[in-house]
């Protein structure tokens, strides 16, 4: 199963700065931008790009513009990049608040907590009322672990703006994660009454689905985000481990298949692939799966668990109890039941 918080790019409101007519290149700059603008609302990002540096080599000045190339760079998933645009663009006017608000969700994409954390600070009192702080700062909480505090600022989030979908979808992710699957389906359909197309709130819906043990409605839920999008990774490996769980093994390997040549590092379609060779039979393979999911060194529900099994099938009890202790360490269920079973 691959669970989703809400995948979400930026989406700031494109600002523009005033320009004086007297001064051709900034005229100049000012129209690359507009264009530029255009060019993002229409999802042409490459053009975008292209004239947002148009506009910045007209006039070297224009934080707008650095503002929204940076925003552009993370819908082309160049985080890395967009965080130094970003930081331009404040260096240029430290005043363009909007610039650390982005920064900040940069950031977070990119793990940096702590340069998270102080662009948030430094515009707090300018973002008392901004739902989308909350939800960014909610974020920030939330990778670091803090889930109570992360909860009230999502609750915080939606109450500025009861429309919020992301907050709804990544407040859902939290009791998901705390198996509260009452309160996560709750939040995860206000999203769907929004915005019927939310492939996060359709996805995590499936996986509660799978949990109780509803996989005619797994599938259903699977099938409409595949609809909108057949090469969605998670779609595809979550619809196959449901698959997995029903027996339908042909049908399930060549869609986790599917997803891996998507997505490579995804440890929960490696850990799906081990599991397909251990049901049908080849228990070499699939701990070659299993490790290969480990190595990514991301959690993946029940993956110690499933290795040191798949250890204890081929007759190696050390490297089971040693895999499932490691396991235990970080919380997963099933090693734990395993490890109090068959290790000393």
């Amino acid at each position: 199963m691959n669970f989703q918080f809400l995948n979400r790019y930026l989406l700031i409101i494109l600002v523009i700065t005033s320009i004086g007519c007297g001064n051709q290149r900034k005229k100049d700059a000012a129209d690359f931008f507009l264009k530029a603008n255009h060019a993002f609302q229409q999802k042409n990002y490459t053009e975008a790009l292209r004239l947002y540096d148009e506009a910045i080599n007209k006039n070297p000045d224009f934080a707008d513009a650095y503002m929204n190339k940076g925003i552009c760079l993370m819908k082309m998933s160049q985080p890395a990049d967009a965080y130094e645009i970003l930081t331009e663009a404040i260096r240029i006017d430290p005043t363009l608040t909007q610039a650390n608000l982005v920064r900040a969700e940069v950031a977070l994409n990119l793990g940096r907590t702590a340069e998270a954390d102080a662009d948030l600070k430094l515009i707090e009192k300018d973002y008392k009322d901004s739902s989308r702080y909350f939800l960014i700062r909610g974020d920030l909480f939330q990778a670091r672990n803090e889930s109570a505090l992360s909860v009230s600022d999502y609750d915080r989030a939606i109450t500025l703006d009861s429309t919020n979908t992301e907050a709804l979808v990544n407040r859902g992710a939290l009791y998901y994660n705390q198996a509260n699957y009452a309160l996560a389906q709750h939040d995860f359909r206000r999203a769907l009454t929004i915005r019927p197309s939310q492939i996060e709130a359709l996805n995590n819906l499936g996986l509660i689905a799978i949990h109780q043990h509803k996989h005619d409605e797994a599938l259903r839920l699977f099938d409409q985000i595949l609809y909108l999008n057949p090469a969605n990774a998670l779609a595809l490996n979550n619809k196959g481990y449901t698959l997995l769980q029903l027996g339908r093994l042909d049908e399930a390997v060549k869609l986790i298949d599917r997803s891996l040549d998507i997505m490579p590092e995804n440890g929960y379609a490696l850990r799906n692939m081990g599991i397909y060779h251990m049901k049908s039979g080849d228990v070499e393979k699939a701990l070659a799966e299993y490790n290969k999911a480990i190595e990514i060194a991301e959690p993946v529900e029940e993956l110690y668990g499933l290795t040191g099994q798949a250890y204890f099938k081929k007759g190696d009890s050390s490297n089971a109890c040693k895999i499932w202790k490691q396991g235990s360490v970080l919380k997963d269920a099933l090693a734990i039941s395993e490890l109090k079973l068959h290790c000393k």
